[in-house]
């Protein structure tokens, strides 16, 4: 199949960019990027799919998300919401503790599938359902599944629900990360999930060293999303909260840090050695006020910062869009923020999936994993190899994604869910919300 007749943006620094190119898909993989009429000249055989001029580009990546919460969209919450920790515990916690296996199964559909509709086609997700833990990520990863999109899960073990409740939730990384982490199916991988240090006891730290020797997986956790994070490991263990995840093994390239909004310069040079990817989350940072993580001070320093939404949104254009101005508004510097929004999405992205796929995705070149959209996108100023990025960040939505290609096929085509039936999912969703929110 040959997905032509459009701009293309590769991702690819060899051929980052072709006036009027194509790609070919043999399978899941791609073999061939060039120009569109050269291409079809020389597989004669291949199908064709004209896209009649829209944007080809590698699909989005979202390297943190929240499935858990898609029921909160629209929803009141009775309690104090005045802090970090009460919107943890009045929201969030009061929401995940309602949740059932069934409801699992149903937010990752409906994330998923608004995920699709954006031009998401790999979505890292960590979540929690305390009191439907085990089974909790095979429920969402068969939703995956249906749907064909590329997926990480873990699951947030924490303290806050009780230790019985603490050992199903370690018992299900496990499980989980056994069961996919050696598939030969390369769209669905597990990490092992913790949920942040002040809800993490040493006890508990030491069960999830011992439950995960000889498993080679990493962790995915939030690290100094709150200053409150940082008062209570220095209280309790006289360490912060990098010092303390180092201490105990847990950091590494197979390790995803999330937020390090309150990260000092050592605990930077921490996660900097042991080669820890951070995934910023700048929409979420800014609604929760916890503060603006030093992504500036982090790049520059050479240390692998991606991009994620934490579920504010399932549209990385406009994660993007905010985490440009977050930096140049917090620094007063107009200068800073573009490149390395640049550098988080299109480079480390990829990067850090590169640490749990086999092959690459986030690029469109020979013999990486066919994941591909088309956007609708008739630019009124030049577009080119100079300055694509300039209209991915200032001219691009995720609601212009026409179609979605994800491992070689369709998913979404002239904005259609292809696998499964949306208006019957978004149905269900609405209805059991409305039974969860009177208890909110």
């Amino acid at each position: 199949m040959i997905i032509g007749n459009g701009k293309i943006v590769t991702n690819d620094p060899q051929n980052p960019f072709i006036e009027n190119g194509g790609v070919l898909i043999k399978e899941n993989i791609i073999e061939e990027v060039g120009e569109f009429e050269s291409l079809k000249k020389k597989y004669p055989e291949e199908k064709v799919i004209n896209v009649k001029q829209k944007l080809i580009m590698p699909g989005m990546i979202n390297t943190h998300s929240h499935i858990y919460s898609a029921y909160a969209r629209g929803m009141s919450v009775s309690k104090p919401t005045d802090n970090f920790f009460h919107v943890l515990e009045n929201q969030w916690w009061s929401l995940d503790r309602k949740l059932t296996l069934e409801d699992c199964k149903l937010n990752a559909y409906t994330t998923y599938i608004e995920s699709i509709r954006n031009g998401v086609t790999t979505l890292f997700d960590h979540h929690s359902s305390p009191n439907a833990a085990r089974g909790s990520l095979f429920a969402i990863a068969e939703a995956a599944k249906d749907l064909g999109i590329r997926t990480s899960l873990c699951y947030e073990v924490s303290d806050r629900d009780g230790k019985d409740i603490t050992k199903d939730e370690i018992q299900e990384n496990i499980e989980f990360i056994k069961a996919y982490n050696s598939a030969e199916e390369d769209m669905v991988k597990g990490l092992f999930g913790l949920h942040a240090s002040f809800t993490l006891s040493d006890e508990t730290l030491y069960q999830v060293k011992e439950a995960m020797e000889g498993i080679h997986a990493g962790y995915h956790v939030h690290v100094a999303e709150g200053i409150e994070d940082q008062y209570d490991s220095l209280k309790k263990y006289g360490r912060r909260v990098v010092e303390r995840l180092f201490d105990f093994g847990l950091l590494g390239n197979q390790t995803i840090a999330v937020h390090c909004v309150h990260a000092n310069q050592r605990e930077l040079e921490i996660i900097k050695e042991t080669d820890t990817s951070v995934v910023h989350n700048p929409m979420s940072n800014m609604n929760n006020a916890v503060g603006c993580p030093p992504v500036v001070s982090m790049v520059t320093q050479g240390i692998r910062v991606g991009l994620g939404t934490d579920a504010y949104t399932n549209d990385m254009f406009e994660s993007m869009k905010v985490a440009n101005i977050l930096q140049s508004h917090h620094l007063c510097d107009p200068t800073v923020g573009f490149g390395e929004t640049k550098r988080l999405q299109l480079e480390n992205n990829p990067a850090i999936c590169k640490n749990y796929f086999q092959k690459e995705v986030g690029v469109l070149k020979k013999g990486a994993y066919a994941d591909i959209i088309t956007v609708d996108y008739n630019s009124y100023t030049p577009l080119n190899g100079e300055n694509y990025f300039g209209h991915i960040l200032f001219g691009l939505t995720g609601r212009m994604v026409n179609d979605t290609i994800i491992n070689g096929k369709f998913v979404m085509k002239d904005r259609e869910i292809l696998p499964v039936d949306e208006e019957k999912i978004f149905a269900q969703s609405t209805e059991r919300a409305a039974k969860i929110w009177p208890y909110m």
